[in-house]
């Protein structure tokens, strides 16, 4: 199943396909965000032009690209064999250039935390913002490590956007102790760019255990993969030795994360959804899908690179621990789930996009649902559900959540559907045309608003 190119998402008031048949499809997704990311600004610091295959083309891909190249870095595109857009070339950055510039963040996790220990590396001034929820993001704990590699930041005592990193064009490193309970991405951040630290880095977490530690896996791999040296023998520490980047020519995996909602389409509607390309081994959190969805009735299997999973009879709920960036999709599983659910050990969803758990308590209660808070998680129990607004707070994961109650309930509207750009601009056709392998009329998922949005 192919996404459609003509196809535009919708700002407000998207129809979700109801179905009452199961689904059967084939269906490809775009590259990882997090893998884009990481290897975009890998590529920027490389001691040669690189090239990135089949990347995520959305805004959080965007946001990052306009960010290098404020900083220096030339990014091309160019022809390649990707089903959702060109192949990237990437030159590292260049001396010189202005003595200021601005980075947008959006509401960028990646470009608000991995590019301004970047920016240290480029002489003069750079000033982050971003949208209005970015400003709620943690980011004390990258602005206190910067200040702690001796860079001159100005974040007016906030603590958060909008802040500037004063360059010199050159990062000593050394032994750096910092707080990172609060996003992984702090380690990642460091980590991506301190190969090219004078004296390399020695990062030293205290405080509360890192949420998502997959993520900084998928960073150390990432960095060895282009010959850079990583010691995380020892928990909570992370040595790289200083030395060049070496250029590279990767692929990038499809987004595993991304490829959730539909996989979770087989299991609501009791249908079979065969994902291709799924990589044999990966360091991408996504790939917990093919041990969480057995656990809510389906069967999961990886043949060949293609996934299958095939839905039960109903949904199951569970108990689910640490689900990371999965948990909006598995707690629309849990809402229409027969037996109640909790989700443990994601209390930093709190400062995502949105405060995630809040929001999902929010809409599922919304809809008629039985959903509540924890310390650490949420506990969902079974109710009967109802239509109505299902609000986004921006947060494409909540839009993919919406979308998924949806296929089970008449009724819910998504609120600002266009919001799943920042990661999957297609996902509005992909779904309409998984929708329709049930074979019912009218399950395209129809706009009640045709005010386009346009993609990153």
């Amino acid at each position: 199943m192919a996404a459609s190119s003509g196809g535009v998402p919708h700002r407000t008031g998207w129809r979700a396909p109801r179905l009452t048949r199961p689904v059967d499809a084939d269906i490809s997704v775009p590259g990882s965000k997090s893998l884009t990311n990481r290897y975009l600004v890998l590529a920027a610091l490389a001691d040669g032009p690189c090239r990135l295959r089949r990347p995520l083309h959305s805004r959080d891909s965007a946001l990052m690209i306009a960010a290098l190249r404020a900083l220096g870095a030339v990014i091309e595109e160019v022809p390649g064999d990707g089903d959702f857009g060109p192949d990237l070339r990437v030159s590292p950055l260049r001396s010189g250039g202005p003595a200021s510039r601005a980075v947008d963040c959006g509401l960028a996790g990646t470009v608000m935390r991995f590019v301004p220990p970047l920016a240290g590396l480029v002489s003069g001034t750079t000033t982050f913002d971003g949208d209005p929820h970015a400003r709620r993001r943690p980011m004390g704990s990258i602005i206190d490590a910067l200040r702690g590699l001796g860079l001159r930041i100005d974040d007016g005592g906030a603590g958060s956007l909008p802040f500037s990193v004063q360059g010199e064009g050159r990062v000593r490193g050394g032994h750096l102790v910092v707080d990172a309970s609060a996003s992984s991405q702090f380690v990642s951040a460091l980590l991506l760019v301190s190969a090219r630290f004078t004296d390399g880095l020695h990062l030293e977490h205290v405080g509360k255990p890192v949420p998502s530690l997959d993520h900084v896996r998928m960073t150390v791999e990432t960095l060895r993969a282009v010959g850079v040296a990583v010691d995380d023998s020892v928990p909570n520490h992370w040595r790289v030795s200083p030395g060049p980047i070496t250029a590279f020519d990767a692929a990038v995996e499809p987004d595993l994360s991304n490829a959730g909602p539909f996989l979770a389409a087989a299991v609501v509607t009791g249908g079979t959804v065969r994902v291709r390309n799924w990589p044999e081994a990966t360091t991408q959190v996504g790939d917990a899908w093919r041990r969480i969805l057995p656990l809510m009735g389906a069967t999961a299997d990886l043949d060949g690179g293609v996934l299958t999973v095939t839905g039960g009879a109903s949904v199951d709920g569970g108990t689910f621990a640490d689900t990371s960036e999965l948990a909006p999709t598995v707690a629309a599983l849990c809402a229409l789930a027969t037996t109640p659910s909790t989700l443990t050990g994601i209390a930093h969803l709190r400062g995502h996009e949105t405060d995630r758990l809040a929001a999902l308590v929010a809409e599922i209660n919304g809809l008629g649902g039985d959903a509540e808070e924890t310390a650490d998680g949420l506990v969902i129990r079974p109710a009967p559900l109802h239509g109505g607004l299902f609000s986004t707070y921006d947060d494409h994961r909540m839009a993919t959540a919406g979308a998924i109650i949806g296929l089970a309930v008449d009724g819910v509207d998504v609120e600002n559907i266009g919001t799943t750009a920042k990661t999957m601009p297609e996902f509005p056709d992909l779904w309409a045309a998984l929708a329709r392998t049930a074979g019912e009329p009218g399950s395209d998922g129809a706009p009640l608003s045709t005010a386009p949005v346009a993609r990153a």
